[in-house]
């Protein structure tokens, strides 16, 4: 077992940043390839990037690229997930999750999931 607990989330003008966290206890955090999904109200929870084991690969979702930025601190056990250049559209609860196998962009590829932070942007 994983257990992975979001936190940063919060309320930010368009245009804002904000980092979030996501802290694993359990099963050696190294061993997982991690992801970010995202939910807004009434609409599936969509891929928005992972990072391999080591932290050496990373891939975004077209919709974040070149705003959000992946991390991890395997010594810490914790992902990160910086946000730049904030949209309204980016409104949703954000969860992380460990990969376990399958295509990195499907939710269903994924074994562990934290309870999720909510973001919500402002326009």
């Amino acid at each position: 077992q994983v257990q992975l607990v979001e936190s940063g989330g919060g309320l930010v003008q368009a245009g804002g940043s904000l980092r979030l966290s996501c802290a694993a206890s359990g099963r050696t955090f190294s061993n997982y390839a991690m992801g970010w999904f995202r939910q807004a109200p009434g609409k599936e929870r969509d891929f928005v990037v992972r990072i391999n084991r080591s932290g050496s690969s990373t891939y975004y979702a077209d919709s974040v690229k070149g705003r959000f930025t992946i991390s991890r601190d395997n010594a810490k056990n914790t992902v990160y997930l910086q946000m730049n250049s904030l949209k309204p559209e980016d409104t949703a609860v954000y969860y992380c999750a460990a990969w376990r196998t399958g295509s990195y962009n499907d939710a269903t590829s994924y074994d562990y999931w934290g309870q999720g932070t909510q973001v919500t942007v402002s326009s």
